[in-house]
């Protein structure tokens, strides 16, 4: 006799829009960053087909006409990759379920905002999420018509969400100065010392956030482990491109609440009473060469 059905069943019989449900995507909290886990990743970033996460985004020619004019046609680059007409720019690093993505979206409805996330099912979970969401404002009615509820700004067309180990192959994916905003939001603390290597911010890791980070951009940490946030301010202010932003400033930014707020974690310290540690950089201008 069949037994009941798999989680991956459970998700594969739900309906066109239909909201994903965590329950059938639930995974170990934490990955192994060193293991081999099978993952795609272009050879540039050039190369990476960015039009299947965004596709309301790609360019078309002649420029002027409308997407869906039948004499519209596909941009292409050198690796015959569809050119967009926007680039990522908001890097969510180890997103979790997106509750920051989804937050972010509606406030910055022109900009690309991506979850870079190692776990099979908890990606999955996003990226379904995100069709879901773009799917039903698609068939809500436009405020004009007496809708109930407003459509969102963007409708969700600007977040998306890719399986990929950041420590490996972050500039696999992202050009040099590209970004404009990095988020490590809860990230694993590694509480062993034999494990500190591990851990999403190291004097390494820096320089490739600071390599596809433009000058002027954020850096943006928040933990409710006070270690990892000490570990995390002292590798990121030793670092000379990097600049702490005062905690007035921070404060005042609108990414913080969010990040404060939304997050699936932050939810969590939230309700057990816990205390949240956040830190945000400054990425620096290049000093000129000699």
């Amino acid at each position: 006799m069949a037994g009941p059905p798999n989680k991956r069943q459970k998700r594969e019989e739900k309906h066109e829009g239909q909201m994903p449900q965590k329950k059938f995507y639930r995974q170990r909290a934490h990955a192994n960053p060193f293991s081999d886990h099978d993952l795609t990743y272009p050879e540039h970033p050039s190369a990476m087909r960015w039009s299947e996460h965004y596709p309301h985004f790609v360019a078309t020619i002649p420029a002027a006409v409308p997407k869906d004019d039948p004499i519209a046609t596909r941009d292409y680059n050198e690796y015959y990759v569809a050119r967009m007409e926007k680039r990522v720019e908001v890097a969510d690093i180890g997103c979790g379920f997106g509750g920051l993505l989804f937050a972010l979206a509606p406030r910055m409805p022109a900009t690309l905002i991506l979850g870079l996330e190692i776990r099979t099912s908890v990606a999955e979970f996003v990226q379904d999420k995100a069709k879901a969401l773009r799917l039903q404002q698609q068939q809500q009615p436009p405020a004009s018509a007496g809708a109930e509820t407003p459509p969102v700004p963007g409708g969700y067309e600007n977040v998306s969400c890719i399986r990929a180990n950041t420590m490996k192959f972050l500039p696999n994916f992202f050009a040099k100065a590209q970004l404009t905003k990095i988020f490590l939001c809860f990230p694993d603390p590694h509480f062993k010392a034999r494990k500190h290597k591990a851990r999403i911010v190291s004097a390494t890791l820096n320089s490739e956030y600071a390599f596809v980070l433009a000058p002027g951009g954020m850096v943006y940490t928040i933990t409710d482990v006070e270690d990892l946030h000490v570990w995390m301010v002292e590798h990121l202010a030793a670092h000379p491109s990097f600049a702490r932003v005062a905690e007035g400033e921070a404060e005042g930014d609108e990414c913080v609440a969010v990040m404060r707020r939304e997050t699936e974690e932050g939810k969590k310290v939230e309700r057990n009473g816990g205390r949240k540690f956040v830190a945000v950089f400054r990425r620096l201008e290049d000093p000129a060469w000699p």
